[in-house]
């Protein structure tokens, strides 16, 4: 799922200004220019962010949303929030696009043109529920991953925002009520 901050400082002051705060010089030389990414799990503070992920209004010994304006929140050490999704978007969001999903496994190739090839084995998930989307990120199966980047930042900037949420697919099923695993009959 890629949806950008709905509150923290993210929004309210831009972006510019957020990765001023929290980004980091990149970690290659490339010169002027400021990056903010790394996987981002619940209740780890990141190294080279210096934010917690934290799932604000949900409690995961019960499983439940205990605050309706509970958000998934980027904390700094001072308490500051960062950036967060509110758990009302993420809902909405998380239901139009992932109610009934199919995840069908892929392979790139980067060398010289890219290719893809496609495996046989699919998923099929139907009845998702945002609490368990919720479990799995309280869990650390679920994890933010940005691939926020400025470049020419003393002359002009130009920003490239990537807000990503991720998990690893032997996941997958923890999101569903009903899975099916189908076979087909050769990989493309």
């Amino acid at each position: 799922m890629t949806p950008e901050p709905t509150d923290g400082l993210y929004k309210t002051k831009g972006t510019e200004e957020f990765l001023h705060q929290y980004g980091y010089a990149d970690k290659t030389g490339r010169e002027d220019r400021i990056n903010f990414g790394g996987v981002h799990k619940s209740g780890i503070r990141h190294n080279s962010t210096n934010l917690e992920m934290q799932l604000i209004g949900y409690d995961a010994e019960s499983g439940k949303i205990r605050n309706s304006n509970g958000r998934i929140a980027l904390i700094d050490i001072n308490g500051n929030e960062a950036a967060a999704w509110s758990f009302s978007s993420m809902l909405l969001h998380w239901n139009r696009k992932h109610n009934q999903a199919c995840y069908v496994p892929s392979l790139s190739d980067t060398s010289g043109n890219r290719r893809y090839k496609y495996g046989n084995k699919i998923i099929l998930g139907t009845g998702t529920d945002f609490q368990l989307f919720l479990k799995q990120m309280a869990l650390g199966n679920i994890y933010y991953d940005p691939g926020i980047k400025m470049e020419n930042v003393s002359t002009k900037p130009k920003i490239k925002k990537r807000s990503q949420f991720r998990m690893k697919s032997q996941f997958l099923g923890e999101l569903y009520k009903l899975n099916e695993i189908v076979v087909l009959d050769k990989a493309y």
